[in-house]
Formats: C-alpha cells, sequence, structure tokens
C-alpha cells in the first residue's frame, strides 16, 4: 500500500489544498493529512478544531485519513509507514522554499521522497494567510474554502 502524507498547517484548509488533495488520492492508496502542531506560532483556529474541519471537508473522499502531530514531518512519515511526502506549489515562488524543505527532508531520510503537485490555475492565488486577511477584514470567504469551513467561521464570527 501506498502512503502518502500531506502535511501542513492548514489554518484554515482552502479549496487550493482539497485540490491537491483530491490528486493525491488519485495517485495514493492512502493520504493522511497531517496538521502540524507548531507550539510557538499561535494559530487562527487551534489544532482540535483544524482537524474537525479538515475531517468534514474530506468526508467523501475514502482513502484520506486527518490527523496531528508534533516534531519533524519526516520522523511522523517514517511513524505512519509512509513512503512520500506531498506539498503543493501553487505558483514558482512557492517552489524554492519547497525544494530547499524537500532535500533538507531527504538529507534526514533518503527513503522517503517528496511529490510536488499543483493546483488548479483558478486557486494558485488562495492561502491560508489571505483568506485569514479576508475574513479578519469581513471578506465574503465562501469561494475559497469548504463549506464546513466557511458555516463554522460564520457562527463563530456571530458569538
Amino acid at each position: 500500500m501506498k502512503i502518502a502524507i500531506y502535511p501542513g498547517s492548514f489554518d484554515p484548509i482552502t479549496k487550493g489544498h482539497l485540490d491537491i488533495l483530491k490528486t493525491g488520492a488519485e495517485i495514493f492508496d492512502k493520504i493522511i493529512i497531517a496538521v502540524a502542531k507548531n507550539s510557538e506560532k499561535k494559530g487562527f483556529l487551534t489544532i482540535d478544531e483544524r482537524v474537525k474541519l479538515i475531517k468534514e471537508s474530506v468526508k467523501d473522499i475514502e482513502n484520506v485519513e486527518v490527523d496531528s502531530f508534533d516534531g519533524l514531518t519526516i520522523e511522523y512519515a517514517k511513524k505512519m509507514g509512509a513512503k512520500v511526502l506531498i506539498r503543493g506549489l501553487r505558483a514558482v515562488s512557492d517552489f524554492e522554499y519547497e525544494l530547499q524543505l524537500s532535500q533538507a527532508n531527504s538529507a534526514l531520510s533518503s527513503e522517503i521522497k517528496t511529490v510536488f503537485l499543483t493546483t488548479k490555475p483558478k486557486y494558485n492565488f488562495i492561502s491560508s494567510s489571505t483568506i485569514k486577511e479576508i475574513y479578519l477584514n469581513n471578506g465574503d470567504i465562501s469561494k475559497f474554502v469548504p463549506d464546513a469551513v466557511f458555516e463554522y467561521l460564520e457562527k463563530r464570527n456571530l458569538s
């Protein structure tokens, strides 16, 4: 079974993330979306909120699981029996950072490979940071995030 890890902060998950995930789900037997815990970063959503919203957003994709982890992604991948890390690319500007990350991971564990998947052009500009900025300035994010995320944030905003 080919297991891939799709790591990230997913704060919040976007339609661009889902586009990458759906492509990956066609290639790999199982994908684990791994929400990285970073104690030094104050998240927009808690880890538990992110995991819950991702689970709701991917419930129709059978070969996808959702988890969270601490520490190095490469160590998590080994623990889960994965041989591949999925990284999403929106634009050429993402490539340099992702290439460096891939090379660092390869130096740590040469048996785990990184696969780069691109989003559809209509999602190229969408990032979690952009979503947060729009949301925090009362803009409409409904076309950029899965329904579960939009509905959750709308309710949270009314509280």
